[in-house]
């Protein structure tokens, strides 16, 4: 074999070489990019999770509070006690956005902040600090869960989930409400 053709073997050598370890390292760069999107998604999806549990308990005693307050459902707790677990879930609500503001994408953010300011008019007038009739308080809650929607939708595309919770496949609900005193058809 000649100088030439070892010259040939070696540099075939060499290339294979830097061709494997060049496909190796891109490959395992790509590897630890999906390791980190993947982690990141788990994070947000526990943080998104989080948030809307949070608002649907601070929405729940809310409810609970005003019903009470306006005799239309008796309570198992005094106006205190209702009032102090308000405040606990007030503040992990606003953990919980801390946490959605922290890791959420532009949209993520400003359909969480719309949702908190939708639950905060909620607990304003179960707390007595604005005023309305119960239409009022009805429509308050309405707007509270299609924020909740919309929060669902814009997490759903952060985190790349196809379809959406709102939309010509799921038209809008309205609230669950009982029937008035007397009637036993759901108005």
């Amino acid at each position: 074999m000649g100088v030439g053709e070892q010259f040939v073997t070696i540099s075939a050598v060499i290339l294979g070489g830097l061709t494997t370890h060049l496909t190796n390292a891109l490959a395992e760069r790509g590897r630890k990019r999906h390791q980190l999107l993947t982690r990141w998604d788990d994070k947000k999806l526990d943080a998104y999770a989080g948030y809307v549990d949070r608002i649907r308990a601070s929405i729940f005693l809310a409810v609970e509070l005003y019903e009470h307050r306006e005799g239309l459902r008796d309570s198992q707790r005094s106006e205190r006690e209702i009032i102090a677990e308000m405040a606990d879930a007030g503040r992990l609500r606003g953990r919980s956005f801390e946490r959605i503001m922290l890791l959420g994408g532009d949209e993520v953010v400003e359909a969480a902040h719309e949702l908190n300011t939708a639950t905060l008019r909620i607990d304003w007038q179960a707390l007595g600090k604005t005023h309305g009739t119960l239409q009022d308080w009805r429509e308050l809650n309405r707007t509270a869960f299609r924020a909740i929607n919309t929060f669902h939708d814009v997490a759903r595309a952060d985190l790349g989930v196809s379809g959406s919770v709102t939309g010509a496949q799921h038209p809008e609900r309205d609230l669950l409400l009982p029937p008035p005193a007397g009637r036993t058809d759901p108005a």
